[in-house]
């Protein structure tokens, strides 16, 4: 198989031979060799057959037992925030508001005078005491600069005094008079202190993208929003597909509200970007950890607060029938119970106004969506909505005695159903909401696996679907291959070296490994070592956009 019969006469177009190795492909349960012709997988079959086929016009990649799988696909990312996050003062090591007041004092040591401060990470459910600083505190600390610290979850902030005065924040909704600001504040001091120039903002982006790259992603949605960002912000990720850059594809959503088709188009001529819906983080409400998602019932450890509804009924009814109309994807965050309620509401409303299967057909999508019952999963399903949920939330906050007991008591036990959802036949794509969590997929799949409740556990082979070819199918990605490894599939993939490969499920009283080949289950990487896979190569498309330096040691 030369090299000018697998291009079509075309010699110019490289093709490249994996070989040794294993490949994770429906295709071939067993196969150890793959060829890629250009941007397409030509070729899936066994080393013996590889040797036949070899020659020296191509480049032959030594696997040496490493797996070659489809590339990982984020669901929800914000890949500004993501660098900002990477290159600010990271808080998620601080136990105390004087072990952060010290570490701002040690960043703004760091710093021209006139740079804002700006850091991420901090949690004070894991403080002992969970007293927070006050603003006139953080403003000494830095010296006078403004700060702005996100809490990790990114839906409140400690800022200081003078950023406080420069967003004019005294007598907003979510401003008490303290460093801790809530949303309409938040979002006032978060626009406030990330004005960038487009400079900052590209390499923002790229440093998140390359990060995204070299962990094995070949995709990832981008969130963006108005109380998040400017359309500028989102013109600017999307730029990055025809950059010529070997970066993973950016996915962009903008989550804004429409009240007709009229507006929906509008909004979509004015952004500039062939956006795939009105979706993402259109908030419904806010987040556990900063007490701002919505609840039936008030919170464990704060009775006086239930959390903020941030759309009606109605608001949300007229947004998913006006994107239905257009054959567009809507969609809204909403992690609280009495959120989710809503949201059912408004599609039932929306549904009877444009039609069911104008609703079912637009492929809407809930980001988050932690706190279902199996009355809400099945309206889910009815509406053929698909849910975009991030997995080591549950890792991070959902063990005994974690953030998620903290604020909702007895009701964490049944957050985030994973299980329940695949059982009732609602579409799962999993992510990250980097910087919330960090860019690492194989932890996420870990976390399905390994879920605080084990009746909500799902398979590994559940989970990585999960991370990739579900995440093409939630943007409504028309190429059916996508996320497969199969002849005739676009070439956008992983290598990772892996110490141990089996077939791993959710139920403990189950064998989890199987070498029977009738099983004809491919395999993925035994993940109950502690250490993730590494990666070694990411592929998108045919184009090398990582690398490590032992892939062709």
């Amino acid at each position: 198989m030369s090299n000018s019969v697998m291009s079509g006469g075309q010699p110019d177009r490289k093709v490249t031979m994996y070989r040794n190795g294993s490949v994770y492909s429906a295709a071939d349960p067993f196969a150890t060799a793959m060829v890629v012709d250009g941007g397409t997988v030509a070729w899936i079959g066994s080393e013996q057959a590889a040797s036949s086929i070899a020659d020296s016009s191509m480049e032959i990649i030594d696997l040496h037992g490493a797996l070659l799988a489809p590339g990982f696909v984020d669901s929800h990312v914000h890949l500004t925030e993501t660098g900002i996050a990477a290159a600010g003062l990271r808080l998620d090591g601080v136990r105390s508001a004087a072990g952060l007041l010290d570490a701002v004092a040690v960043a703004a040591a760091g710093l021209d005078a006139t740079a804002p401060l700006l850091g991420h990470g901090w949690d004070e459910s894991a403080w002992d005491v969970k007293d927070l600083p006050r603003a006139e505190e953080l403003g000494r600390a830095a010296g006078g600069r403004s700060v702005y610290l996100s809490r990790v979850d990114v839906h409140s902030a400690l800022v200081s005094d003078g950023l406080a005065a420069a967003a004019g924040l005294a007598g907003m909704d979510g401003w008490n008079g303290t460093a801790h600001v809530l949303r309409d504040a938040h979002t006032a001091a978060r626009l406030s202190a990330r004005q960038l120039p487009e400079s900052a903002r590209l390499g923002y982006q790229e440093t998140a993208l390359r990060e995204a790259a070299a962990n094995g992603y070949v995709a990832l949605a981008e969130m963006a929003a108005p109380h998040i960002c400017g359309m500028e912000d989102l013109r600017s990720a999307f730029s990055w597909n025809s950059s010529g850059s070997a970066l993973p594809e950016v996915l962009p959503y903008w989550g804004q509200l429409a009240g007709s088709e009229d507006e929906a188009r509008t909004i979509l001529e004015e952004l500039g970007v062939p956006a795939l819906g009105l979706a993402g983080d259109l908030n419904i409400d806010g987040s556990i950890g900063s007490r701002t998602a919505a609840l039936t019932e008030p919170y464990a450890d704060s009775p006086v607060h239930r959390g903020t509804l941030y759309l009606s009924v109605d608001e949300a009814a007229r947004h998913l029938a006006a994107c239905s109309l257009l054959g567009l994807q809507a969609g809204f965050h909403v992690i609280g119970d009495a959120g989710l309620a809503g949201a059912l509401e408004a599609l039932d409303i929306a549904a009877a106004e444009v039609g069911e299967q104008r609703i079912r057909a637009a492929g809407h999508r809930f980001e988050h969506v932690e706190m279902a019952d199996a009355g809400a999963i099945a309206r889910l399903a009815k509406h053929s909505v698909t849910v975009s949920a991030q997995p080591a939330f549950d890792a991070e906050w959902g063990a005994p005695g974690g953030m998620y007991e903290q604020r909702l008591g007895s009701r964490s036990k049944t957050m985030n159903p994973f299980a329940s959802f695949y059982s009732a036949g609602v579409p799962l794509a999993f992510g990250s909401d980097s910087p919330v969590t960090p860019l690492r997929p194989w932890s996420s799949v870990r976390a399905c696996l390994e879920h605080s409740n084990p009746a909500e556990r799902i398979s590994a082979r559940a989970a990585f679907l999960g991370h990739t070819r579900a995440g093409w199918r939630a943007s409504k990605q028309r190429n059916p291959l996508l996320g497969q490894l199969v002849p005739g599939a676009p070439a956008s993939f992983a290598v990772w070296g892996v110490e141990e490969l089996m077939v791993q499920v959710a139920d403990s009283r189950v064998q989890s490994w199987s070498t029977d080949p009738r099983a004809r289950t491919p395999l993925l990487p035994a993940l109950d070592t502690g250490s993730d896979p590494v990666c070694l190569q990411t592929v998108r498309e045919g184009r090398e956009l990582f690398a490590a330096e032992s892939l062709r040691a």
